[in-house]
């Protein structure tokens, strides 16, 4: 969806509206979209600099960092970007500390196409894990812990460091 810039009037001009990305759109490949995503935008202009406000809501379904099972994820986020008219003279060779938070527009139009698939994007955990208590998989077995212990043996840690432990356990 193209927002053309020159058309935009100081009114605020407010969007709501589903967009049916691919999950191949999204920047990990394991993710998958499980319901299309609903944005509420708001859009206005003041002078040179746009603002827009906005909420996005879907559902993704992840892989586990650990046992590598399947797990979703219900997305409610909201955002707040302003984006400044960008002036080829007024670029510089280096990004100043002040351009780091901005987004600059070039082009007559801005694409919410590619503003709301940013913002799913934002969402994503650092390591998509399906709980907090998520123990993984059996070194030796592969079998998903959290169904239940397997029967496998594994050898106990090097006993030199059982005196490391205690040391640990009292310290807490």
């Amino acid at each position: 969806m193209i927002i053309e810039i020159d058309r935009l009037s100081e009114k605020e001009l407010k969007i709501s509206k589903k967009f049916d990305f691919l999950s191949t759109d999204l920047v990990d490949e394991n993710v998958v979209f499980r319901k299309p995503v609903h944005a509420d935008i708001s859009i206005k202009r003041i002078q040179d600099e746009i603002f827009i406000k906005g909420r996005i809501t879907t559902q993704l379904s992840f892989i586990c960092g650990r046992c590598l099972s399947p797990y979703e994820i219900p997305v409610d986020s909201k955002f707040d970007l302003v984006y400044f008219p960008e002036e080829l003279e007024d670029l510089g060779d280096q990004l100043e500390e002040e351009d780091l938070n901005r987004l600059f527009y070039m082009s007559p139009v801005i694409d919410l196409l590619d503003v709301v698939l940013e913002q799913v994007n934002l969402t994503f955990p650092v390591k998509p894990l399906c709980s907090k208590e998520c123990r993984g998989l059996c070194p030796v077995c592969g079998k998903i812990e959290k169904d239940g212990e397997c029967q496998c043996v594994t050898h106990d840690p090097d006993s030199r460091l059982n005196k490391l432990k205690i040391f640990l356990r009292d310290k807490r």
